[in-house]
């Protein structure tokens, strides 16, 4: 086959394929691929694989803060209103917290130590929710997706050697993980902290401690990977966009 021509059907089909929508509260192009009710369903799927291995906090009224915070911030949401919403917390050291498309929230007992009031609960809980509004993980999964037809098409167009491919897939692949999946990666993250500023200041809680809440998890952190190769914007860059982004709520 001809490159012309391959190349011509490798962009037909994303032109017809792709989904264009925008990001809440930002407005953000967005290109998806993945279907919602599938999206939920491998979300609902992965939350339960978690919560059969997982340990649930013992501490009722931890628990119970954290739903209730959850539950503040999602009916501030007309776009959290098609997900069934639920938060858990787990017991587990683990400075983290994390969402699942479709609505699921997690969050570990190890972070809450770093939170010294409602207002930094709300900080992250609005940072994962907002991944979940946005749908994040359906577009990560679209551009892996996109990165992957990408490379078929590419290594058939420039007509790869079999005994060169291993190499080229090795080359490929961290060229578009870094010159795609990571920035981009970076760029939902950076998303997330707008959004969940947003939620967290129209549930009425104080933006300004999202401020303070990075600020303790930066002093927190051990060792620094360089931006350009992590999945975070770096956490100078993170604080200075949403003192900026403060400035702008009414």
């Amino acid at each position: 086959m001809k490159k012309s021509v391959l190349i011509s059907i490798f962009i037909g089909f994303f032109v017809s394929g792709c989904v264009l929508s925008n990001a809440p509260v930002t407005g953000r192009t967005q290109l998806i691929l993945v279907d919602e009710k599938q999206e939920s369903a491998l979300g609902l799927s992965e939350s339960e694989n978690i919560l059969k291995n997982a340990t649930l906090s013992s501490n009722k009224t931890l628990t119970d803060k954290i739903v209730k915070i959850g539950e503040r911030i999602v009916a501030v949401s007309d776009d959290a209103k098609k997900y069934k919403w639920s938060f858990y917390l787990l017991e587990d050291k683990s400075v983290n917290a994390f969402a699942l498309p479709g609505g699921k929230v997690f969050f570990y007992t190890g972070i809450l130590k770093l939170m010294e009031n409602d207002d930094q609960i709300a900080t992250v809980m609005g940072h994962e929710i907002a991944h979940v509004l946005a749908r994040h993980g359906a577009e990560r999964m679209s551009q892996q997706m996109l990165s992957n037809v990408g490379a078929q098409a590419l290594s058939s167009a420039l007509d790869i050697p079999t005994e060169y491919q291993n190499l080229y897939d090795t080359a490929y692949g961290v060229a578009s993980n870094v010159g795609v999946i990571l920035p981009f990666s970076r760029k939902h993250e950076s998303e997330a902290d707008t959004i969940g500023v947003y939620l967290m200041h129209k549930a009425g809680y104080n933006p300004n401690e999202a401020v303070k809440f990075w600020q303790k998890m930066a002093a927190a952190s051990s060792g620094a990977t360089p931006e350009f190769l992590s999945t975070h914007p770096s956490d100078e860059k993170r604080i200075k966009d949403i003192l900026e982004y403060i400035k702008t709520l009414k």
